[in-house]
């Protein structure tokens, strides 16, 4: 009985095997010799012998911060400050101490009197930025033209002419499978090139800058690697090398550029006016999900989850539950879609929306506001500086205790007055003297009433404890 029931299932797998119908590659294949009829070498060496003259070396130096020990008697027991915070609050053991430190990068002249392409990070906070040529040994010091940290690029200068310019490719019409190479200065050893394909396009949500639409490619892109460029078959800029995905450090494979479309349209910016001016659309947004695609009749776009009050959406009549469909002649797909365009805009844009709400399909037009508009940011109280007011977003994010007020410093300009006094990014003004400050209008007002020539007491809150700067 056993026999007879192994023998008809086996009888049945055979017969359902049989319907099935593979699709088989012709077994009759042509090899092609990789090395040709006349058994030269297969190399891209032609490809990419122009574009190694428009790599370069950047290696900057800059001052930083490191700690020694230090006793409490430098400030903490200044009287203003134990009114304050009272004579139990947590009193910190560091000073600061400086030192030099210096780092390797790459970047791409972009044009023939010496406009260089590079990331931020390469560049940021640097004292110094030198630029070595291919094949010389000439080194120049750079001019800082512009940066844009929220795209990690940045645009320098040295005083050259005659200089190997690269020739820009359009990003969009990259696919798949092309092969590219990367070209910079891994690990300090020199100018080098890299083998590879695009893995991947319009990668986002990495983690790296606000505004991501990465190229992944597997091309090894190693520390020194950053800012240089990776090129198509035939020689030409297809992205500017970015930053690798690894736990450990080393290439894993996964190596991502920012296309040469976007790192062209930021360059240009960056030259013409020094820094990126961009719309601020004031939406909060979000992707549909399983279940809140079963209530709109599109499967894509934006979905606006708030509408900051007064801000460029708001004015346009845009409010939550609206999903976002197209922006003047860009269809939008999902959230990234719409903040990287929004992205590409400058202030006073006109605008015109598509969205769908309540199951219709409606059309709005406004002009986009800028960040002075809708920010809340004023500058240069003290030169150098850019102010918040502190609201509850920044208090969250910062980690301020609801007990402390101030100001929020957002950004310290380099080479500043501000930036010179010690203050960073994330310090909240707490005090001047001995009037305490919890808006802007306080602070200016503390400020006007110091007298002239005469050093003054600034109190900060910084790392969860209150330190003092000397306004001079």
């Amino acid at each position: 009985m056993l026999k007879k029931i192994i023998l008809s299932t086996t009888i049945a797998s055979c017969l359902f095997a049989a319907n099935i119908a593979f699709n088989e590659a012709d077994s009759k294949v042509e090899r092609i010799d990789a090395n040709g009829q006349n058994s030269g070498v297969l190399s891209y060496h032609n490809a990419i012998k122009d574009v190694k003259k428009s790599v370069v070396n950047i290696s900057t130096s800059r001052t930083v911060t490191r700690s020694n020990q230090l006793g409490i008697e430098d400030f903490f027991n200044d009287p203003y400050f134990k009114q304050f915070f009272g004579f139990n609050f947590p009193q910190p053991q560091n000073k600061p101490n400086k030192e030099v430190v210096n780092s390797l990068g790459s970047g791409v002249v972009i044009s023939d009197n010496g406009y260089i392409i590079t990331n931020n990070h390469v560049v940021e906070n640097a004292d110094v930025i030198n630029v070595s040529l291919p094949d010389s040994d000439i080194e120049y010091k750079a001019k800082l033209i512009g940066t844009d940290p929220k795209t990690d690029l940045a645009v320098i200068k040295i005083e050259a002419n005659n200089l190997s310019a690269v020739t820009f490719a359009d990003s969009d019409e990259l696919m798949e499978g092309d092969v590219v190479f990367a070209l910079g200065n891994p690990f300090g050893v020199g100018s080098s090139v890299t083998s590879g394909i695009i893995s991947a396009l319009n990668k986002n949500n990495i983690g790296l800058n606000q505004y991501e639409n990465f190229i992944q490619t597997d091309a090894s892109i190693n520390p020194g690697n950053s800012g240089g460029a990776l090129v198509d078959s035939r020689g030409y800029l297809v992205g500017i090398n970015s930053a690798i995905l690894s736990r450990g450090g080393g290439n894993n494979g996964i190596g991502f550029a920012i296309p040469s479309n976007m790192a062209k349209d930021i360059a240009k910016k960056l030259i013409e006016k020094g820094k990126v001016e961009r719309g601020i659309l004031g939406v909060t947004i979000a992707a549909l999900s399983k279940d809140s695609k079963k209530v709109y009749k599109n499967q894509e776009g934006a979905l606006i989850t708030s509408v900051e009050k007064g801000s460029s959406a708001d004015i346009g009549g845009l409010k939550r539950g609206d999903l976002v469909l197209k922006v003047n002649e860009k269809t939008i797909k999902n959230p990234t879609d719409l903040k990287n365009y929004i992205g590409t805009l400058e202030p006073n844009k006109k605008l015109t929306v598509s969205y769908e709400r309540d199951g219709n399909i409606n059309t709005t037009s406004f002009v986009l506001k800028g960040d002075k508009d809708s920010s809340g940011i004023v500058k240069d109280v003290i030169q150098g500086l850019k102010l918040h007011e502190l609201d509850a977003n920044l208090r969250s994010r910062l980690k301020i205790p609801t007990n402390i007020n101030g100001v929020v410093v957002v950004e310290v300009a380099q080479k500043s007055k501000a930036f010179e006094l010690g203050f960073k990014a994330g310090d909240l003004i707490i005090a001047v003297e001995q009037t305490e400050i919890k808006n802007l209008k306080e602070l200016e007002q503390a400020l006007n009433k110091l007298a002239k020539n005469t050093p003054a007491k600034i109190w900060i809150y910084r790392d969860g404890y209150a330190q003092l700067l000397i306004l001079k």
